[in-house]
C-alpha cells in the first residue's frame, strides 16, 4: 500500500513535534500497558530465554585458557582498523583506494549509495564489517566446545552482531537522516505510529507488519484455483481442484503441506501456483488443508495427523475419484508426516501410494540446521509449559522464531522501514502467507520436537511408534522424488539428502536454487534460478555435488517427467463434486480462513 500521508518541508519547529510524540503517547497508554510485565516477570524471560547463557560461559571460559589466541584475534582486528583509517585517508585525498571490508552479495543494508560515497559513511559501515566478521569469527572459532554450544553461541553472535548493525540505528542511518530533514521529524512520528499498530496487532507484543494485510483476501485474489471441499474432519478439509485438460492421468495426485503454514503457499497467484501449474500438466489435484487448532485440538498427536489427515485423506481419494492407487507430495513438517505414514503403510501391507514427491523435508534431523538452536531439554520444558494452560502454541511464537534465522531480512529490514523510515510495508503475496500464522496442538509439537529434533528417533529403525505400529523407513520401497534446496535455512540440503539412505526404494534426489520457499515455487514461466542433477545418484553428497549438472529454470518440470512415469495411463477428466463424494463448500475451504 502506497504511502499517501503528506509529509511537511523542516519548519523547524520543533517544539510542535515533541507534542505530537506526547499526543501518540497518551493515546496509547492501553496498548504500552500490555507491553508492561511484574519485575519477576521480567526477570525471567530476560534471563536466558534461550539457555545461551551456559554456551556462552563455555564459550569464555575456554578462550581465557587460550590467550595467545585472544591476543592474536585482537591484533588482527586492530590491523584492520589500521587498514580501514589508511583507506579512508587516502579517500579524503581523492587518491583510489579498494575498501578494507565490502558487504556480502544480497546484504541489502548498505545498497544506499551514501555507504559507500560519503566518507563517514563508508568507514562507519566498513568499521561495522570489520568488527562484526571479527566476533563472529573469534566466537566460531572457539575450540573444544561440544556441538550444541557451538551453535548456539555461533547463532546468537550472529543475532547480536545483526542487531548493532549503523544501518538500525537513526543516527547511523544515512537514509534515516536523509528521510527526517526533509519531513521535519514526521518519519518518526509515522513510525511510532507504526509501532503502536503492529503492537495492538501482536497483543502486547511485537508482529511486525511486513505486507499491506488489505491488499490480499484469501480466495479473492489470493488462493484462488477453481475447486471444492470434497471432505473434512476436525483437522483438515480435503480439496479437489477443477480440471482443465479433457483427459487426467488415471492416479491422482494428493499433496500434504505442512500444518506450520496456510496450505496456499502452493497457490498464491495463477502464474506462481504449483497446484494450478500441476492441474495443467493432466493430474487430479488433491491438497489437505489443516485445521488451525484450538485449545479443543489440544491433544491431537503424530498419530491422529497420521490416520485422521493421511490415510482418511486417502481413503477420501479413492471415494471421490474410484482410484485406489494415487501419488502424493509431503511438504516440510507434511513431508516428515508423510515419510512417517509410507513407513507405517508398508508395515501394514497397504500400498495405495505408488510414488511420493518430498518437498525440502527431513528424515534425519542430525544436521537439522540453524532450528535445532531452540531445541534442547530446558528449552523444550520451557516451551510445554508455555502450552500447557492453553494446550497449543500460538502462532506469533513460531512466526517469531522463523524470522530469527532470516533477522537481517525478515525483522531488521522492516524495522527500518516501517519505524525509522516510517513507511507502510508493500504488497507481496509470499509475505501476506508468511505473516498468516497457525497454531500448534501441544501434544503433536512436543512429539515432534522431541523424537524428530531432538533424539532423532526417525532415522532409527523403529525409533518411534505411530498407532502402536514400529516406524522403520527402510522398509519404504516406494519410488520417492527428493527436492531440496541449496539456500534452505530451515531444512538444509545436507540434512534432506540424508533420506537417501534411509528409504529402501529408488530415491532420485534434485537440488534446486533458491531456498525454503523459492526453491520449491519456482514455475517455469518464470525462468528463474536453476536446478542441479546428478544422473548417477551417488549415496554420498559430496559425491553427488562433484557430479550434478546445473539445468537452467525450474525444476517442476523435470518432476513431471519423473512423475508421469508412476501415474498411469489417461482417462476423462474428473469434476470436483461430481465423483463419490459430493462438494461441501467452494475452494479454497474454511479451514484456511481460520485467524490465529
Amino acid at each position: 500500500m502506497a504511502d499517501t500521508r503528506k509529509t511537511e518541508t523542516p519548519t523547524g519547529n520543533f517544539d510542535a513535534m515533541a507534542a505530537e510524540f506526547m499526543s501518540i503517547l497518551a493515546k496509547n497508554q492501553e496498548t504500552l500497558k500490555k507491553m508492561m510485565v511484574s519485575p519477576q516477570e521480567a526477570l525471567t524471560s530476560m534471563l536466558d530465554p534461550f539457555n545461551a547463557m551456559g554456551s556462552f560461559a563455555e564459550g569464555a571460559r575456554q578462550l581465557a585458557g587460550n590467550p595467545e589466541k585472544i591476543v592474536k584475534a585482537n591484533l588482527d582486528l586492530w590491523q584492520q582498523h589500521l587498514d580501514l583509517w589508511e583507506h579512508a585517508t587516502k579517500k579524503m585525498l581523492g587518491a583510489e583506494t579498494e575498501p578494507v571490508a565490502e558487504p556480502e552479495r544480497g546484504d541489502r543494508r548498505f545498497k544506499s549509495s551514501e555507504w559507500e560515497d560519503n566518507p563517514v559513511f563508508d568507514v562507519i559501515r566498513q568499521s561495522y564489517l570489520i568488527t562484526s566478521r571479527w566476533l563472529t569469527k573469534t566466537m566460531a572459532d572457539i575450540d573444544n566446545l561440544s556441538e550444541e554450544d557451538a551453535r548456539k553461541v555461533d547463532f546468537h553472535t550472529k543475532q547480536i552482531a545483526d542487531a548493532l548493525s549503523p544501518s538500525n540505528f537513526m543516527l547511523t542511518n544515512p537514509d534515516v537522516i536523509k528521510e527526517t530533514v526533509e519531513s521535519g521529524g514526521k518519519n518518526l512520528i509515522r513510525g511510532l505510529d507504526n509501532l503502536k499498530r503492529d503492537l495492538e496487532a501482536g497483543d502486547g507484543q511485537l508482529k511486525i507488519m511486513m505486507t499491506d494485510p488489505a491488499a490480499y483476501e484469501v480466495g479473492k485474489n489470493i488462493a484462488t484455483a477453481p475447486g471444492k471441499v470434497v471432505y473434512q474432519n476436525d483437522i483438515m478439509q480435503l480439496l479437489q481442484y477443477q480440471p482443465t485438460t479433457d483427459t487426467v492421468y488415471q492416479r491422482p495426485l494428493l499433496i500434504f503441506p505442512p500444518w506450520i503454514n496456510k496450505f496456499y503457499i502452493l497457490d498464491l497467484q495463477p502464474e506462481n501456483s504449483f497446484v494450478r501449474w500441476a492441474v495443467d500438466q493432466g493430474y487430479t489435484v488433491f491438497v489437505v488443508s489443516w485445521a488451525n487448532p484450538d485449545s479443543e485440538l489440544a491433544g491431537k498427536t503424530m498419530t491422529d495427523y497420521l490416520k485422521e489427515g493421511i490415510l482418511e485423506a486417502l481413503d477420501a481419494v479413492e471415494k471421490a475419484t474410484g482410484e485406489r492407487e494415487v501419488t502424493t507430495i509431503g511438504y516440510c513438517i507434511g513431508g516428515t508426516l508423510t515419510g512417517a505414514a509410507l513407513a507405517y503403510m508398508a508395515a501394514n501391507g497397504d500400498d495405495r501410494i505408488k510414488a511420493n514427491t518430498f518437498f525440502a523435508a527431513q528424515m534425519d534431523f542430525s544436521e537439522a540446521g540453524d532450528l535445532k538452536v531452540f531445541i534442547d531439554e530446558k528449552q523444550l520444558e520451557s516451551l510445554d509449559s508455555k502450552m500447557a494452560e492453553l494446550g497449543y502454541l500460538d502462532g506469533n511464537s513460531m512466526y517469531s522464531a522463523f524470522n530469527l534465522l532470516r533477522a537481517n531480512d525478515l525483522i531488521w529490514s522492516f524495522y527500518v522501514n516501517n519505524y525509522l523510515l516510517g513507511k507502510d510495508p508493500l504488497q507481496f503475496d509470499l509475505l501476506y502467507w508468511n505473516s498468516d500464522t497457525t497454531r500448534m496442538p501441544r501434544e503433536l509439537h512436543m512429539f515432534y520436537l522431541r523424537e524428530m529434533y531432538l533424539k532423532n528417533n526417525l532415522a532409527k529403525p523403529d525409533g518411534i511408534e505411530l498407532g502402536g505400529v514400529p516406524i522403520d523407513l527402510g522398509k519404504v520401497k516406494t519410488p520417492i522424488y527428493l527436492q531440496a534446496a541449496k539456500e534452505d535455512h530451515i531444512a538444509p540440503y545436507e540434512s534432506v539428502f540424508k533420506a537417501v539412505n534411509l528409504f529402501g526404494g529408488p530415491v532420485r534426489f534434485m537440488l534446486a536454487g533458491s531456498g525454503h520457499i523459492a526453491g520449491v515455487i519456482n514455475a517455469p514461466a518464470a525462468n528463474k534460478y536453476n536446478y542441479w542433477m546428478n544422473e548417477e545418484q551417488p549415496k554420498d553428497i559430496e559425491a553427488w555435488i562433484a557430479g550434478a549438472t546445473s539445468h537452467p529454470g525450474s525444476w517442476w518440470t523435470d518432476w513431471d517427467r519423473w512423475l508421469a512415469g508412476y501415474s498411469g495411463e489417461q482417462v476423462p477428466a474428473r469434476i470436483p463434486g461430481e465423483g463419490g463424494l459430493p462438494a461441501l463448500e467452494d475452494a479454497p475451504g474454511s479451514y484456511v480462513l481460520m485467524k490465529s
